[in-house]
């Protein structure tokens, strides 16, 4: 059910209370009543309001000594006011009035339906608010349902997998028959992409629903490069990815993060780069930045590179990826927590070059944790 929308009237003659009461009155409006400025505060401690409606001339706390005490607490400064009263028209009263923090201000004897007119643009407002607020909370929830279920399915698939690439480990080692032994190659490599796959599904509930933070330390991303090839080369072999280092290396980061950037880009320059072809990993020192630039043969289709770095897309057409296409997704996301940026560039002279650029101290953008920007000195 909807919530009932609060509009304040505060008046010292009850009359004009009964009277802005009754011309407002209608199903979706409840209305809240005080003859005195203290009233009004009380009532504005326990209820949100969508209007006040004050009077001007009252003993003790006059309308504006009200409005200016409204304007000064975050819980009500963003309510509106109409000031409301039955004094000769002063142009300096009005001006005083719109300072103290009004959006309207109405003399009487007023037009009942001038007034409804204007109280409807603030119910209105204050209904779309509240809708806002309830897809925010829905939203919300759903992420959390999402991350959830990630985690559920991270978990109760690793188990299952685990025991199946290490029987295919064992076949591939340790059976004679060769076709036996191949076909447990195989399955250990169709058991590490599931893994991969699971791990990106994990990374984009986690990246969505904002779980993820920045752990920022120096990081020598020379040495991050170094040791996701080695992990590579036991599946690849040795002699296909190249690191080349230029310049200094070394910046604040995360390194379990950046560490992901390098095996999400060689892995994709492995898996979409022409077969049996080497891969390239230069890292490129500068004043304030670092660039990681991983490069191979191959190049991707025109029509693709627009969406290249989008969810559920890879550097190949749909019909030939043989993954969720979440790698590159991933990786510009991470360089963005950093403040850095990707760019791809790719021809058939050239080969595919993804560049990420980093600067050598975290800059998050606008929204992420401030206080992952702190002081940091490279020795």
């Amino acid at each position: 059910m909807t919530q009932p929308i609060h509009v304040l009237i505060v008046d010292d003659i009850r009359n004009n209370i009964t009277a802005l009461e009754a011309s407002l009155a209608r199903p979706d409006l409840s209305v809240l009543k005080a003859e005195s400025g203290p009233a009004a505060l009380e009532l504005l401690l326990k209820h949100e309001v969508a209007l006040a409606i004050l009077d001007v001339n009252m003993p003790g706390m006059d309308g504006f000594e009200l409005a200016e005490l409204m304007r000064g607490s975050p819980r009500t400064a963003h309510v509106p006011i109409i000031f409301l009263t039955a004094t000769a028209q002063d142009v300096s009263r009005t001006f005083r009035g719109y300072e103290a923090g009004a959006v309207d201000f109405l003399y009487k004897p007023f037009d009942s339906r001038i007034l409804n007119s204007k109280v409807d643009v603030f119910i209105q407002m204050e209904r779309q608010k509240q809708q806002l607020a309830t897809q925010l909370a829905t939203m919300q929830q759903l992420l959390d349902a999402n991350e959830m279920l990630m985690a559920v399915l991270g978990h109760d698939l690793r188990t299952p997998l685990s025991a199946v690439i290490a029987s295919a480990e064992y076949l591939s080692r340790f059976v004679k028959d060769e076709n036996v032994a191949n076909i447990g190659t195989r399955i250990k490599s169709s058991g590490m992409r599931m893994v991969r796959m699971v791990d990106q599904l994990l990374n984009l509930a986690r990246l969505r629903g904002g779980r993820v933070t920045l752990q920022p330390r120096a990081v020598e991303l020379a040495t991050l490069a170094r040791n996701i090839v080695e992990e590579y080369e036991a599946r690849v072999g040795k002699g296909r990815i190249f690191v080349l280092r230029q310049g200094d290396t070394l910046l604040q980061g995360d390194g379990d993060l950046l560490s992901q950037v390098f095996s999400n880009l060689i892995g994709n320059a492995l898996q979409h780069g022409l077969e049996g072809s080497s891969v390239q990993v230069r890292l490129e020192g500068g004043a304030n930045d670092v660039k990681i630039i991983v490069q191979n043969a191959g190049e991707i289709p025109a029509e693709i590179l627009p969406g290249i770095f989008a969810p559920y897309r890879s550097g190949r057409r749909q019909n030939e990826s043989s993954g969720l296409g979440l790698g590159l997704y991933i990786t510009r996301e991470i360089a963005e927590m950093h403040g850095g940026e990707v760019k791809v560039r790719s021809s058939a002279e050239a080969g595919t070059a993804f560049e990420v650029t980093l600067p050598r101290i975290v800059r998050p953008h606008v929204g992420d944790h401030a206080d992952l920007a702190q002081p940091f000195r490279l020795s």
